[in-house]
């Protein structure tokens, strides 16, 4: 039995996203608690690790074990574009299941830092598979009207996955006591352990979801193909009209992708696709340079600065994993209504103004601590009173500007950008873009906010403002278009050469969509695009032919 609700299919798929989930705030949690920063301190017993101070691990081993992770995941989605077009959307995210157990395993035994690394590299390749390739299926399955809400459905599992292991986590804190001198590992082995089963469930349910109407007419599973769309898109009639469009459509884009066989990832560099594959990157590395993961990983030392300690901290920093989980929801209701340009410039303008708003309330009040508070030393300033009731505030106002906006947006976006030759490859590469600076960031955020202190804000700031203006000026709008659509509007031979339609001039076409989801405008009036879609030949709908079918469309 194949399900065929689109909404069972993405909120199965989507638990892949939930994995990366679980590991931010595993590891957030984690660095304000005893059992971890005793049996992991740095000091001159060990291992175990087990003097007296029990400050963890050093700045720069604690950004290494962050970082091991997304380094990992660097790498899984670099893998998963080649597995997802040899084997399948479908398989490809089971696999990453059955690799995401092992890591978890190995990071629930692990005995010091070296095999905690190593688990969480594991645990890397799988989240990597998973976050790139779950987007291309949901958006390859989706129907158009729906798939920005579908594909982000992505990001708010990531922020359930946060919020439920965050306080798994806390209740695991209560093992073996609370305090330096009485403590037990089981208060970080147990939630390491349960976070392996998010996964067991997703790889078994995967066996009941249908496979990528498109990867299957790439494969020319054309019967296979068509009662996929007809189960997902034509509630079972192999002749909806929308169901026969789209299958036209698909035909259409695979003889023209014939003609481009055995692609590899330096297509996406050639001339014609180079602006697209920029894009995606740069989708996925603003997401990451907005600040959001320093924000979720290192919340508590945030949080410490202020003037919080233990159990105070992790109940104070949870409160923003509810904000993300809550302010997600706006987006998934209403993203293809409001489109993707705006949606994302207004994002990040709101979370300017935080990061610069932070920086002042840390450079004008905050006192520099030797040694960090705590004796941790990214703690390396304090604040209080009113100026640490504002850094929370701040903090708490980031987080609800980035859920509804950059957060599923990095995720919706990039499967819209790609032909569908090269989608499960460019997907993994603007995926592997993400990990690269997730990396990074994990690495270093702990030594920026030793050494430079404050001006870690200002610098996430600028990056605001940067992706701001690179919005405005480079990406198009994607919403209300279908996948082939969007294809023609980056071949626009009206637009700007290796471009297509100027990006400012773009629009969301929602409303044409829906209408001819529902059967409502004639398919032999109306094709996708309002003209005929012909890959192959020069007659490719511009955005004014798009505009023009909006505009037939309310005739009809």
């Amino acid at each position: 039995m194949v399900v065929g609700n689109i909404y069972a299919i993405a909120a199965t798929a989507v638990i892949g996203g939930s994995l990366f989930g679980f590991d931010i705030a595993s590891m957030s949690a984690q660095l304000a608690m005893p059992a971890y920063n005793c049996y992991f301190n740095q000091g001159p017993h060990g291992p175990p690790f087990d003097d007296e101070e029990c400050s963890g691990p050093t700045a720069l081993h604690q950004g290494g074990i962050t970082a091991a992770m997304p380094a990992g995941s660097w790498l899984g989605a670099l893998i998963s574009g080649p597995l997802s077009d040899r084997v399948g959307r479908k398989t490809s995210i089971m696999i990453g299941c059955v690799i995401w157990m092992v890591g978890s395993t190995l990071i629930c035994a692990s005995q010091n830092i070296g095999m905690l690394c190593v688990g969480r590299v594991i645990n890397g390749l799988a989240v990597g598979i998973e976050s790139a390739q779950v987007p291309v299926y949901i958006s390859e399955i989706a129907p158009p009207s729906k798939r920005g809400r579908l594909v982000g459905m992505q990001q708010w599992a990531i922020t359930w996955g946060i919020l439920i292991m965050y306080y798994i986590s806390y209740g695991c804190s209560f093992i073996g006591g609370q305090d330096n001198d009485n403590w037990s590992t089981a208060a970080w082995r147990v939630p390491w352990g349960l976070q392996m089963l998010p996964a067991v469930g997703l790889g078994f349910a995967m066996i009941f979801l249908p496979e990528s109407p498109r990867w299957l007419a790439r494969k020319d599973r054309w019967e296979d193909a068509h009662q996929v769309l007809a189960i997902v898109h034509g509630k079972g009639d192999p002749n909806h009209p929308f169901v026969h469009i789209e299958l036209q459509d698909i035909k259409e884009m695979c003889e023209f992708e014939r003609r481009h066989a055995n692609v590899t990832y330096f297509d996406l560099f050639k001339p014609d696709m180079l602006n697209r594959t920029v894009i995606g990157l740069f989708t996925q590395i603003w997401s990451q340079l907005t600040g959001m993961n320093v924000m979720m990983y290192y919340i508590t030392y945030v949080f410490g600065m202020a003037g919080y300690s233990g159990n105070a901290n992790l109940l104070a920093s949870s409160i923003q994993y509810i904000i993300n989980v809550l302010m997600t929801l706006p987006a998934l209701v209403y993203i293809d209504r409001w489109g993707r340009r705006p949606t994302m410039m207004v994002g990040s303008i709101l979370m300017a103004i935080w990061m610069f708003t932070n920086a002042g309330i840390m450079g004008g009040t905050g006192v520099v601590v030797p040694g960090g508070v705590h004796n941790i030393a990214a703690e390396s300033m304090q604040v209080s009173g009113s100026a640490a009731k504002g850094l929370i505030a701040c903090t708490y106002l980031f987080v609800a500007s980035y859920a509804p906006t950059w957060g599923p947006c990095s995720w919706i976006y990039p499967p819209e950008l790609y032909p569908l030759r090269l989608r499960g490859k460019g997907v993994a590469l603007s995926t592997s873009g993400n990990w690269a600076f997730n990396t990074a960031l994990g690495l270093f955020t702990p030594t920026s906010f030793e050494n430079i202190r404050y001006k870690t804000y200002i610098l996430f700031g600028v990056f605001n403002i940067c992706m701001t203006i690179h919005v405005f000026f480079g990406f198009p709008e994607t919403a209300g278009k279908t996948l082939e659509e969007t294809e023609a509007m980056f071949e626009d031979p009206a637009g700007i050469k290796y471009i297509g339609t100027a990006p400012w001039k773009t629009r969301v076409a929602f409303k044409r969509v829906v209408e001819l989801e529902q059967g409502q405008i004639d398919p032999k009036a109306v094709a996708l695009g309002g003209d005929h879609v012909e890959h192959a030949t020069e007659d490719v709908p511009s955005e004014k032919a798009i505009e023009k079918a909006d505009a037939t469309s309310t005739a009809v």
